[in-house]
C-alpha cells in the first residue's frame, strides 16, 4: 500500500471544499451532503484530487486501495461514478447512470433528488470491499 502524504490529502480536501464553495448552489450542497456520506461509511477514504488540467480544474475522487467514487459537477446535474460499480450489488437502483459499461456504475443527482443515505452508504462500504480484495488477489499474484 502507498504510503500517506499528508499535505496532499490537505491539498485535495481543500480542493473539494473550493469546489463546492464554487458551485454556490444546489450542486454544492449536494457535493457537500454527498462527501459527508462517504466519509461516514468509511472514514478511513481518502480524498485526492486527479485530473487537473487547464480549463478543467480536476475532480474530486474518493478512494481507498484504489478509486472508490469520483464526483463530477455539471450544469444540470453532479455525477458519482464508482470505478467498480458493475461489480457491485445495488439492491436499491442507485445507479442510474453509465449502466452500458463492464465496471463503471454511475449516480446522476438532479436539483430536488433525494439520496437513499443507507443504501448509499452500503454501496461505498462495497466498493471499498470490492478494492480491498482486487488489491488481496494482486499481491497474491506476484508472490
Amino acid at each position: 500500500m502507498k504510503s500517506t502524504d499528508h499535505s496532499e490529502d490537505e491539498a485535495a480536501a481543500a480542493n473539494i471544499t473550493r469546489r463546492i464553495e464554487e458551485l454556490g448552489d444546489w450542486r454544492g450542497a449536494m457535493l457537500a451532503r454527498v462527501r459527508r456520506l462517504i466519509h461516514e461509511a468509511d472514514p478511513a477514504i481518502r480524498e485526492e484530487w486527479k485530473w487537473a488540467k487547464p480549463g478543467s480544474g480536476g475532480t474530486p475522487v474518493w478512494s481507498q486501495d484504489g478509486i472508490v467514487c469520483t464526483g463530477e459537477s455539471y450544469k444540470d446535474k453532479v455525477k458519482f461514478t464508482f470505478a467498480r460499480g458493475a461489480s457491485l450489488s445495488d439492491p436499491k437502483q442507485l445507479f442510474n447512470a453509465s449502466l452500458e459499461g463492464n465496471t463503471r456504475r454511475a449516480i446522476d443527482l438532479h436539483e430536488g433528488d433525494q439520496v437513499d443515505e443507507t443504501a448509499f452508504g452500503q454501496l461505498i462500504r462495497a466498493a471499498v470491499a470490492a478494492n480491498t480484495a482486487a488489491l488481496a488477489r494482486r499481491a497474491t499474484r506476484k508472490k
